[in-house]
């Protein structure tokens, strides 16, 4: 389908923005870019996407594609070139200006800019370039940018886009190579990680000192007046597209950590957009709980100590969804349990369920000035309704999982949990019917 000519920028952006959607990897933290008086806008290190940054605020960005026009025919996406969809396109100004006048009327602080394929990836990585480029060097604008890698284009114009973003992304779409050549036969892994290790390697070839505006440099020491993409990269897979166990997705996220400049993997519960195809799955509603599952062991990964073989193995591939993975693998681990909070060590206490990091923090500083009970406990931010029954701490009576069984302890909790939600509603008043 051709792009439609002769629209305004609104009838663009309600297009744009809405075929944008579907991409979830959008967050950024850990880049610093000050103007030094010369323009608007600057990045701080607490994060602008959205989401909350890490002094409280909720922050936005503009998230939005460049086009929606796409030479591939991914069976998933909404904007494969065989769907009969609107097409629209912005030019490289207009989104220069899009976020100079959104950012003025404080609607968002940076931007994340994403693309369908037009014509081919040098072409349409050139464009996003151009943009970035004037963003940064005619409007003078130095928030926060998130640009989309293009499969398949090649490292000159990579680089050039990294000197000038803040942190760039490159979608795995699909855990498996089986999976992306039945889903997605335009694309192919290898034109996929080959940014990403461009990325995680870094830059020192290619840096212009003319008009583009950055200084030659080498991986060996000569200056350098911008860095190479300062912010990372982070990728996102569909979960639910193809057959994959959890173990499968999450065996693949732990390698991708083990890059230096990876800072996120997100995982994407497949949405049903294209349901006319039978080689899609026929979902009702994408696999949120499935989604939510793998986030929380995504960060048991990321901040708790976990290995993947901890939280599924062999014979539990996937993750249970009826509780969380931290507390599956304590009612698998009964051995473990139950733990003495006053004496145990930081990596011990962090692995008992209701206790985050912050709180196992809080103890081990706090239990060199006394005895904790389980009041302390509650205050530094325990949720002792799950705790409870796998530690001991002074006065508290409850029988631990030992005692009780992993069986039992799990119908409890869950029990609870379903009670809490059935509670979840508004408030009801009720009123004395009066006499007619």
């Amino acid at each position: 389908m051709e792009i439609t000519q002769n629209m305004t920028i609104s009838e663009k952006l309600k297009i744009l923005t809405d075929a944008a959607k579907y991409d979830v990897a959008c967050t950024s933290s850990g880049v610093d870019r000050g103007n030094k008086g010369q323009g608007i806008g600057d990045t701080h290190a607490c994060g602008i996407c959205h989401t909350f940054s890490a002094d409280g605020r909720c922050v936005s960005l503009l998230k939005i594609l460049f086009t929606n026009e796409c030479i591939f025919d991914c069976k998933y996406c909404i904007n494969r070139k065989s769907n009969d969809v609107p097409r629209a396109s912005f030019t490289p100004d207009e989104v220069c200006r899009l976020t100079i006048e959104f950012y003025r009327r404080n609607y968002i602080e940076g931007l994340f800019l994403s693309s369908g394929i037009l014509k081919n990836p040098d072409y349409t990585m050139g464009l996003i370039y151009e943009t970035v480029w004037k963003l940064r060097n005619e409007y003078k604008f130095f928030g926060y940018i998130h640009v989309k890698a293009i499969p398949g284009a090649s490292e000159d114009i990579i680089e050039k886009v990294g000197f000038v973003a803040d942190r760039m992304s490159v979608n795995l779409e699909l855990p498996t190579k089986e999976g992306l050549q039945q889903l997605a036969p335009n694309k192919n892994y290898t034109n996929i990680l080959k940014p990403m290790k461009q990325i995680q390697m870094g830059s020192g070839r290619l840096i212009s000192d003319g008009k583009e505006g950055y200084q030659i440099v080498t991986r060996t020491g000569r200056k350098n007046n911008s860095k190479f993409v300062p912010a990372g990269q982070s990728t996102q897979m569909i979960v639910g597209a193809t057959g994959e166990s959890d173990r499968d997705i999450l065996y693949l996220s732990s390698a991708l950590y083990g890059r230096p400049t990876m800072r996120r993997v997100y995982y994407s519960g497949y949405v049903a957009v294209n349901t006319y195809d039978p080689r899609l799955p026929a979902l009702k509603q994408p696999p949120l709980v499935r989604e939510k599952r793998l986030y929380q062991a995504d960060w048991l990964m990321r901040f708790y100590q976990f290995k993947v073989e901890e939280i599924v193995d062999d014979v539990h591939p996937d993750l249970d969804l009826e509780v969380d993975p931290k507390l599956a693998w304590a009612l698998r681990h009964p051995e473990q349990f139950p733990v003495d909070v006053n004496r145990a060590e930081y990596e011990r206490i962090l692995r008992v369920p209701g206790i985050g990091v912050k709180s196992a923090r809080l103890i081990v500083c706090s239990r060199r000035f006394g005895r904790l009970t389980s009041f302390d406990l509650k205050k530094m931010g325990c949720v002792m309704k799950r705790a409870q029954y796998f530690i001991t701490c002074g006065e508290l009576e409850v029988k631990g999982v030992n005692e009780l069984y992993p069986e039992r302890v799990r119908s409890l909790l869950v029990q609870s949990k379903s009670r809490k939600k059935q509670n979840d509603g508004q408030l009801t008043l009720l009123f004395k019917e009066e006499p007619a």
